[in-house]
């Protein structure tokens, strides 16, 4: 904005003129003719008596020539790449398309003004408080979480905030978020996106998210206060108050696609300005060259084109606040102009370069659907993944279905087979059992089978291989004997992945069973499906007492949060004697280290894991026997006494007094045991200042 108006610019290189629209709430336009900067390629004008809440956009003449990758269509109505704020709707049944019905190269000249949403100018407004004491990643409990999902069902929020940034923010929202012991949340798709047409004609919407339409915009529908610019000031009210709370932000953001589609899609913005540098093209230049799986590619091997994802990213950490972001099907990010895989993009050298960027977390979604697009474990320096080669280990080993407790030594030590390398740090891993994209935790012990029905794909949709276990029944059962056994092994997927090394990220809701009736593709089902159900059955609500014990241990003790990966060194006290025991051991159920033999057993389902520093030891006991154990505690090397302090067996079988080294005692099955070691620390005694012998 200027001091007497507004200020507009594009960048449209091959357009051979672009004109701003101004739209009024009644949809009429006054039209004013752009001026070109031929070095920069950028369109520029300055219109006076306009402000905060004007609604534009803009119309490009050029060739029509899908052969070159030129689609410009000036009875086509534009997003500004670069809006603030987008409104929300969307006329489906309207000319938004380019092209005819069943003709995807020949131009159509309907006026689609009526039927497009439209960019907003926006007053500046402070950008959102920072946390007062940055969280470290290695300090980080990701809580995945959808932001209108989470709360539209929350009876402690008004209703007129339910699903919306303000009602996040509410204090009834946030003491549950500081109660369980979360201190990030990392939210689906914020961006402003739409529904692909195909949902709409099947009477379903796109309720994850990720299908942007507006890399700056937060979604308007998110917004209780308005469209028009209210919902920015909202989203930066959110994150204020989040932070003032102790608890980091998180984005998923989607700069691999947009919700355009490939180009028998709708035309809203990109594909107008310029489709042959926004996307990714075939050689043909006539088709869009597709690796994200949705229809289009954003192609960031155009430098204007990868500086509008920075900028995207710089605003969204310096003005609204993000702590982070993770990245969707980050691989096609990082593709030259070959559609190859580069790690070292010009992309990733923009972060690490950057002096705001390069302090924010970078997590990947390592994997797109194109060639060599697999790539676990090969980020680098300054980049989390997530770690699928983790969820579908703890997924198979508490389902039976492993019995290498030499993976689950790795896993649990951070999966330094993927990710030790290079100096990477000991958060490279993020851990999960489930995200927003499958099955939920109960349903991963409640179903074997996917049930999308309701999806209107006749269930085709969704992955077949959910390495889950239904315990016998498939659905819901009141069979006390099987949901005991349901809440058991989540009880024992949730201890594993809290009290593993690296970055532990759980999906919203597991911690009260939260269920979608075996819906493992729940992207377009916006309703009591997807939402959280905030009235749990009672035989779950054990494993969110669980899962809040679970993360305050995590919080109570730093060896189960290294910021490196865990090495068998022995531990020294403060003024650097040998303390005489190792900072990281694997036991045996007969207090010994695990020999080479063992390590190989082909039955073994029982692993203990010793942890120890300065102050304070652990042992965490992985039983994965269907039969009880009896385990002996190691030598007063490893610590003094003992004492169990977390475990998820239902039945008080374990002991509660002081343990001893030597004692024996028995291990349910199908348990995680953790216990306190009381230690020696030898730590000397030191002069007070000032004093002398």
């Amino acid at each position: 904005m200027t001091d007497t108006g507004v200020a507009f610019s594009l960048w449209a290189p091959r357009a051979n003129r672009v004109e701003l629209a101004l739209v009024s709430e009644d949809r009429t336009q006054v039209n004013h003719d752009m001026e070109l900067d031929p070095e920069t390629g950028i369109w520029s004008a300055s219109i006076d008596g306009i402000g905060a809440g004007q609604m534009y956009g803009y119309r490009l003449h050029g060739p029509w020539d899908p052969d070159s990758g030129e689609r410009f269509n000036p009875a086509k109505l534009h997003l500004d790449p670069y809006a603030l704020a987008i409104t929300k709707d969307v006329k489906y049944s309207g000319p938004i398309f380019d092209h005819p019905k069943g003709d995807n190269y020949t131009q159509d000249t309907t006026d689609d003004a009526f039927s497009v949403p439209l960019s907003v100018v926006v007053a500046p407004t402070e950008p959102a408080t920072p946390l007062a004491t940055p969280i470290k990643p290695a300090e980080m409990v990701v809580y995945e979480t959808h932001l209108k999902g989470y709360t539209k069902l929350n009876g402690d929020i008004p209703r007129e905030l339910r699903g919306t940034y303000a009602g996040f923010a509410h204090p009834a929202n946030i003491a549950y978020l500081k109660d369980l012991g979360i201190n990030t949340v990392e939210f689906l798709p914020v961006h402003h996106f739409i529904s692909e047409p195909f949902l709409i004609g099947r009477g379903l919407v796109n309720y994850w998210g990720y299908n942007t339409m507006g890399f700056f915009a937060p979604h308007a529908e998110y917004s209780a206060s308005g469209e028009m610019g209210q919902q920015v000031s909202e989203f930066k009210d959110m994150v204020s108050t989040l932070h003032a709370n102790g608890i980091a932000v998180i984005l998923d953001v989607v700069y691999n696609h947009t919700g355009e589609g490939s180009h028998q899609g709708p035309t809203l913005s990109f594909r107008g300005i310029d489709h042959l540098a926004y996307y990714r093209l075939t050689n043909s230049n006539r088709d869009d060259y597709d690796v994200t799986g949705t229809g289009n590619s954003v192609n960031t091997a155009h430098a204007q084109v990868l500086e509008l994802v920075i900028d995207s990213l710089r605003y969204w950490a310096t003005e609204m606040g993000a702590d982070g972001f993770r990245f969707d099907l980050a691989p096609t990010l990082i593709r030259n102009e070959n559609h190859e895989v580069d790690q070292g993009h010009m992309f990733k050298q923009l972060i690490a370069a950057d002096p705001v960027l390069r302090h924010k977390v970078m997590i990947a979604e390592p994997w797109d659907i194109g060639p060599y697009g697999y790539q676990v474990g090969r980020w680098g320096v300054g980049w989390s993944e997530w770690n699928d080669v983790y969820r579908n280990f703890v997924r198979d080993f508490w389902r039976g279905d492993s019995r290498n407790v030499q993976e689950l030594a790795t896993r649990l030590s951070g999966s330094s087979d993927l990710f030790d390398h290079g100096g990477r740090s000991g958060t490279s891993s993020v851990n999960y059992i489930d995200c927003h994209d499958g099955f939920t935790l109960r349903d991963v012990v409640t179903y074997n089978l996917k049930h999308n029905d309701a999806n209107g794909e006749s269930n085709h949709d969704g992955a077949n291989d959910n390495r889950s276990n239904n315990h016998g029944y498939e659905g819901e059962t009141k069979d006390p004997e099987i949901n005991l056994a349901r809440v058991r092994t989540a009880k024992n997927m949730m201890a594993t992945l809290l009290l593993s090394a690296g970055m532990p990220m759980m999906a919203a809701g597991d911690e009260m069973g939260r269920t979608q009736g075996g819906n493992n593709n729940a992207y377009c089902q916006d309703n009591e499906i997807s939402w959280v159900d905030w009235t749990p059955d009672t035989e779950w609500l054990s494993l969110r007492k669980l899962t809040k014990d679970l993360l305050k241990l995590r919080r109570d003790y730093p060896i189960l949060r290294p910021a490196q990966f865990r090495w068998a060194v022995e531990v020294r006290d403060r003024a650097g004697a040998d303390l005489d025991r190792p900072g990281i051991a694997w036991l045996n159920e007969a207090g010994w280290e695990l020999n080479d033999s063992q390590w190989h057993e082909g039955l073994r389902r029982t692993l203990g894991m010793y942890l120890s520093d300065t102050d304070s030891a652990l042992l965490a006991i992985i039983h994965g026997g269907h039969s009880p154990i009896n385990w002996k505690l190691p030598t007063d090397m490893f610590a003094e006494s003992w004492q169990v302090i977390l475990d998820t067996d239902d039945n008080g079988e374990l002991p509660t007094g002081t343990l001893n080294p030597g004692d024996t005692f028995t291990v349910p099955a199908w348990t995680v045991v953790v216990l306190s070691g009381k230690v020696v620390n030898q730590v000397p005694t030191l002069a007070e200042p000032g004093l002398t012998d």
